[in-house]
């Protein structure tokens, strides 16, 4: 059994960097303690950590947050985490009636809704809108270059951005306001062919987030004059689909074969119940990014040529884990610890190391391992679930 963090100190509650082997020593100068006693397997690594691993966690906690009237937002991108370069997140509030200003990306936005609902729009790239209000649970996915805004209803809302760039920032986004500020007059008078004095009072601030009123029933949404609905659906309800069950937890997959629009980022919604764990594995399709809703866990990462890094995690934190890297996602906490694991593919894949290890000839993974047939017969018995 490896060795695990212990107290040292004189009033019995402060963390010390010291194993049960006597390994370390304590630190008496300037700390955060706090920091400490979340982050156990931090100041007291597993023995088995070794070599060089990046950082591969954020807080949202730590990012700026940028405070407006209807709501905030706050981001983890490449310039917080450097690791994570295909995925960014940004966590934003709306309040009732707040508005996510008329506005369009370079990137791919997939969203989570964390808290309340929200009403959303979209124009395709044939003239369609797309109207539909957004609960939690509920995904939204907005191609690349496609105009769109977020608006929250009766009891405002909390959702979770996910674009398919680490380099993106909600700063960097095609605002409409910004547009027509930067745009002479006599220029937007002739393409809407009204008066310059029409434009007269359009605020020269970038809006990003403002208070709206709260917007009126869908149905009377979906009056408005248009060239037909989007045939496609930009909405998917995660929670309610049926959830992939196993000991110790369950998981749904959402992807492009269940949610077609979503072409650049696949998910999956992890649930882990307390004293279990996420299998070791790894996925060979690209790098995966972490958002932990609820809970407490680890994450040990193996890098290969014997780098091994161990991090804690909480709700409101991001993990990243590079492409093909082994890990695994344990339960450290006494409440169910829920986490959303996201990568850039249409495709949500991973391989079980256990999986592999049944199905490999027993001799070769015994000449591999030196381990008994016992292992390898109780490893032919499982069907290798997602968290065990």
């Amino acid at each position: 059994m490896e060795n695990r963090p212990r107290t040292k100190a004189a009033d019995g509650n402060v963390p010390q960097p010291i194993r049960n082997d006597g390994a370390g020593a304590p630190d008496f100068g300037p700390r955060d303690v706090m920091r400490d006693m979340e982050n156990p397997d931090m100041l007291v690594p597993p023995d088995t950590d070794a070599g060089l691993t990046p950082n591969l966690k954020f807080s949202f906690s730590d990012s700026y947050m940028q405070l407006s009237h209807g709501g905030w937002s706050r981001e983890v991108t490449v310039r917080e985490l450097p690791i994570a370069t295909t995925l960014a997140g940004v966590n934003m509030r709306l309040t009732p009636g707040g508005v996510r200003e008329l506005h369009w990306h370079q990137q791919a936005e997939w969203a989570y809704m964390l808290y309340g609902r929200a009403h959303i729009t979209l124009l395709d790239q044939e003239g369609r809108i797309f109207n539909e209000d957004i609960g939690p649970g509920d995904l939204w996915y907005f191609p690349a270059g496609l105009p769109h805004s977020i608006q929250g209803l009766e009891e405002g809302c909390e959702f979770l951005l996910v674009f398919d760039d680490g380099n993106f920032s909600e700063h960097n986004t095609f605002s409409f306001s910004d547009w027509f500020v930067h745009t002479p007059k006599d220029v937007l008078s002739a393409n809407f062919g009204v008066p310059e004095g029409a434009f007269s009072n359009i605020s020269s601030e970038k809006l990003h987030i403002f208070q709206g009123n709260i917007p009126g029933s869908l149905v009377n949404q979906r009056d408005q004059p248009n060239y037909g609905t989007a045939p496609q659906s930009f909405k998917h309800q995660l929670l309610a689909q049926e959830p992939i069950k196993s000991p110790g937890g369950s998981v749904r997959i959402v992807d492009s074969s269940n949610f077609p629009i979503s072409k650049t980022i696949a998910a999956s919604l992890v649930e882990i119940e307390p004293g279990a764990m996420r299998e070791l594995h790894w996925h060979p399709n690209n790098d995966e990014w972490q958002y932990y809703l609820t809970g407490q866990g680890r994450m040990t990462v193996f890098a290969g040529k014997g780098a091994t890094r161990t991090f804690d995690y909480r709700a409101g934190d991001v993990g990243y884990v590079p492409f093909a890297f082994g890990h695994y996602i344990q339960n450290t906490g006494n409440q169910t610890l829920w986490f959303l694991e996201m990568f850039k593919s249409g495709q949500n894949v991973d391989i079980s190391l256990n999986q592999w290890m049944a199905l490999t000839p027993f001799e070769l993974v015994e000449n591999n391992l030196h381990i008994g047939p016992e292992m390898i017969k109780a490893l032919r018995k499982e069907k290798w679930p997602v968290v065990k």
